[in-house]
């Protein structure tokens, strides 16, 4: 009884079995998205995520009051030996993680690519890896991609809400502070001119802009991914216009003297920088998560995944050199809104009505490039809820189908109210933080599954395959490891407890309740 209890956490479902399960008439989603629609919501997601918002964290770091290897990013802890007072800030040499992270990306996006064109089901990286490395290892990483969409898509809240402060205050409304600021602030809270507005710590408050967004879409979510998708695309084409005009309009006022020092904190901040930006590039995953609603995913998951990955980096590059020659890389730690609020502090110092107008567009764009990046990331992760609920894994009734709009609707309305009471408490940077460790370690698994699928089923068709055998996957493995080290140990230590929660509930309810229980 034992050893069918122990073969039960490494039994794998088949390729087969998945699809036919996919096909179940009361579980079955509406087939509606084409390669346009993918890239257009992999670059919503990407884009929205962090060119507005985790940017400046990146560039600035992340600063407490006293030194501790709990704010000590893992790696620099391990080769120094030595407390420090938080997360370093990768400066102008931001444009050199947007590279690496990039490269890394770029590995990690052609193994999700080849499993994408083969089982086109919806799940993204928890599918894939029950299908390579068993149910125990699949519920891990399903559970880890539960963190990762919630904590991404707080983060974007949180950046959204910084937005829609700046846009009231353009228009001349001050609502009080309390109710548009996060109640949690490690490293407290200052204007642009340094002036401190909260000190570190919690205060009595709620970001209620913050709250409402992420609720307002969830409603629209529950109606329809093909109305959402057609939403998602205008926003798209609105927030990369948004982002050209802020380049071409802030490379006019570029101080070449803030690009010195390039990398003030050395290769340690060149490393977090990037790890602190990398949650953004979960938008080839949520493509991924997608796969079911495809039309003809074998062809247009790998077009949505890798179109993705080039025009967003791109974008990303051309937005970190303009920002950090606009403003002391060092002024950006707490700052969720870096792009418009640089704009705003340029235009009332040039004193000039096209600058003022230039921000109010980039400010505008930015906020439906947010919406849309919300809204794929909630698209994501309610999938994922619901396809380990059709695997029984959680309870059945995530799994359930709206009976008119033909949505995870249940999972949807529970994604949403997950996502948004945190988004009200929480800093940008805390939640950023355990949102990436999470898409590291999911992008591990999925590079693990490519390699361990080409031994097990080397015969099954592959429309596309990551080139050179095994050396991009095993490269994409390496440097996201190398990525997640460059997280605070504080993340890490969340990170196990978030694993310890989920691992408690598969072994005292979810292992149960799987069709390969030997205990049935």
């Amino acid at each position: 009884m034992q050893e069918c209890a122990l073969s039960q956490l490494f039994t794998r479902k088949s390729i087969d079995k998945l699809i036919a399960e996919s096909e179940d008439p009361e579980r079955r989603l509406r087939k509606t998205l084409g390669p346009i629609s993918l890239i257009a919501l992999g670059i919503g997601a990407v884009v929205g995520s962090g060119i507005f918002t985790v940017i400046g964290t990146a560039i600035s770091g992340q600063q407490f009051s006293t030194s501790s290897v709990l704010n000590t990013p893992l790696l620099d802890f391990l080769v120094r030996h030595h407390a420090m007072a938080g997360r370093p800030g990768a400066g102008p040499a931001l444009a050199f993680s947007l590279v690496l992270v990039a490269i890394v990306c770029g590995f990690t996006g052609l193994c999700y690519a080849e499993l994408a064109s083969m089982i086109p089901i919806a799940g993204s990286a928890y599918t894939y890896t029950y299908a390579t490395l068993g149910e125990l290892i699949a519920w891990i990483n399903g559970w880890s991609l539960i963190l990762e969409y919630a904590f991404s898509n707080m983060a974007v809240s949180v950046g959204f809400a910084g937005h829609m402060v700046d846009l009231m205050d353009w228009f001349g409304i001050h609502p009080p502070l309390k109710w548009i600021s996060p109640a949690y602030l490690p490293s407290g809270l200052q204007d642009f001119s340094g002036h401190v507005l909260y000190q570190p710590g919690w205060h009595f408050g709620f970001n209620i802009p913050a709250f409402i967004v992420v609720m307002v879409i969830t409603m629209v979510l529950v109606h329809g991914i093909r109305e959402s998708a057609r939403t998602n695309n205008i926003m798209v084409l609105l927030k990369i216009g948004a982002i050209l005009v802020f380049i071409l309009a802030g490379a006019q006022f570029i101080h070449p003297s803030y690009y010195h020092p390039f990398a003030p904190n050395g290769w340690s901040g060149i490393l977090t920088g990037g790890s602190i930006i990398f949650f953004t590039y979960i938008g080839f995953d949520s493509v991924s998560t997608a796969a079911e609603e495809c039309k003809n995913p074998q062809r247009d998951l790998p077009i949505g995944i890798i179109a993705t990955l080039i025009v967003c980096t791109l974008l990303y590059l051309g937005v970190a050199t303009v920002l950090v020659g606009l403003r002391h890389w060092n002024t950006m730690a707490d700052d969720a809104a870096p792009v418009v609020n640089t704009l705003r502090h340029l235009s009332q110092q040039s004193g000039g009505h096209l600058l003022r107008y230039i921000h109010l567009a980039v400010l505008v764009g930015a906020i439906l490039g947010m919406v849309s990046s919300i809204l794929v990331f909630q698209i994501g992760q309610a999938r994922v809820w619901f396809a380990m609920s059709r695997d029984r894994l959680l309870p059945t009734i995530f799994s359930r189908v709206h009976p008119r709009y033909r949505t995870p609707a249940v999972s949807t309305w529970v994604a949403g109210i997950v996502v948004a009471i945190p988004a009200g408490l929480l800093d940008i940077g805390t939640v950023a933080d355990l949102s990436n460790i999470g898409t590291l370690f999911a992008f591990v698994l999925v590079s693990a599954g490519v390699l361990i699928l080409r031994y097990q089923d080397p015969h099954r068709h592959r429309s596309f395959r990551v080139p050179f055998g095994p050396v991009f996957p095993v490269l994409s493995i390496v440097f996201c490891v190398l990525l997640m080290m460059g997280l605070e140990v504080m993340t890490w230590v969340r990170f196990f407890a978030w694993l310890a929660i989920g691992l408690v509930i598969y072994f005292f309810y979810s292992r149960k309740r799987s069709e390969f229980y030997a205990g049935k």
